[in-house]
């Protein structure tokens, strides 16, 4: 389950990225740009707010959703993206060319999924299994009108 649901990213790459200022939320549609298997990366202004939230709290959340089914990952980015994986995402995203004339006036960064959640909504009942990439522990949902996950 675990694959489908890191496929589902890979195929619904456009996500709600949520930061905090202050203690307020921020959230906003963001991209992702590459992903090798539980590591998200991002590319973003470093003139815009989200990358000076990201550096005075870097701990985030994102959802992914589609069709009754949805992804959630919460994690800490980081900003040590190599060169050549930095060089990748600029050549391999049509967009960025068009806004940025060169890789190096971006700001990368990336997420380790720490905790994914998976739900499916379709089957009755309701596929909702949540990972914790950190420890391992996979757990099973409660249905109908029990509780389900953390808040």
């Amino acid at each position: 389950m675990l694959q489908t649901a890191l496929q589902f990213l890979r195929d619904h790459n456009e996500i709600a990225f949520a930061t905090c200022e202050g203690n307020l939320p921020k959230i906003r549609v963001f991209q992702i740009m590459k992903q090798e298997g539980t590591v998200l990366y991002f590319a973003t202004s470093p003139e815009k707010a989200v990358y000076r939230q990201l550096h005075q709290n870097p701990n985030v959340e994102l959802l992914a959703s589609a069709d009754k089914v949805s992804v959630r990952c919460v994690g800490t980015v980081m900003f040590d993206v190599p060169d050549d994986v930095q060089q990748w995402i600029y050549e391999n995203n049509e967009v960025l060319p068009r806004l940025y004339t060169s890789y190096d006036k971006l700001a990368y960064f990336l997420l380790n999924i720490a905790e994914l959640d998976y739900y499916d909504l379709r089957p009755t009942p309701p596929i909702l299994k949540h990972f914790d990439l950190i420890t391992g522990d996979m757990g099973d949902g409660y249905v109908g009108e029990r509780y389900w996950g953390k808040n």
